[in-house]
């Protein structure tokens, strides 16, 4: 009798296989998730941030951590950048491949109500911060951004990519 006819050999062995693929696939194919939303307040108006790091004006997000869900990352990341707290729940609108930031990266986007429990200082991260009228966007405001805002209105149909 060899070790491939006792069961639990067969099993332990064909489970540390599945683990070795599943970590080869994970550095050969490996992904990164982050999450990004469309905030309104109950007038309306977008909320957006202007990083230190990078031109323009972004709604509020960032990378999903390890073993992070994508609604512990949205509430965090609202919270750090804006002083969010989301109302009700928020409403999945898209999965966007972003290309522009590597060739494995993907946004969750949300559409959700918020309320700023305090105006967000500015800091070595977020060089500004608000809400804005829909027809009153910053300048600057990125063309992504603009882009899923009409997505959102209905105006444009809805890409795949960010």
């Amino acid at each position: 009798m060899n070790s491939e006819d006792i069961p639990e050999i067969r099993g332990f062995r064909t489970r540390a296989m599945v683990w070795l693929l599943h970590q080869f696939f994970i550095v050969r194919r490996g992904m990164t998730l982050g999450v990004r939303a469309a905030c309104f307040d109950a007038e309306g108006r977008i909320f957006l941030v202007r990083h230190t790091y990078v031109p323009g004006w972004y709604m509020p997000g960032g990378g999903m951590e390890r073993h992070e869900t994508a609604r512990a990352a949205l509430t965090k990341e609202l919270r750090e950048e804006g002083n969010l707290e989301i109302l009700g729940e928020p409403q999945l609108v898209h999965v966007y491949y972003n290309r522009n930031a590597s060739k494995r990266d993907h946004v969750l986007f949300y559409r959700l109500t918020v309320e700023q429990t305090a105006p967000r200082a500015a800091d070595r991260e977020i060089a500004e911060s608000g809400f804005f009228a829909l027809d009153e966007l910053p300048k600057d405001t990125t063309t992504a951004t603009r882009r899923r805002l009409k997505e959102l209105s209905g105006d444009v149909e809805t890409s795949d990519f960010w």
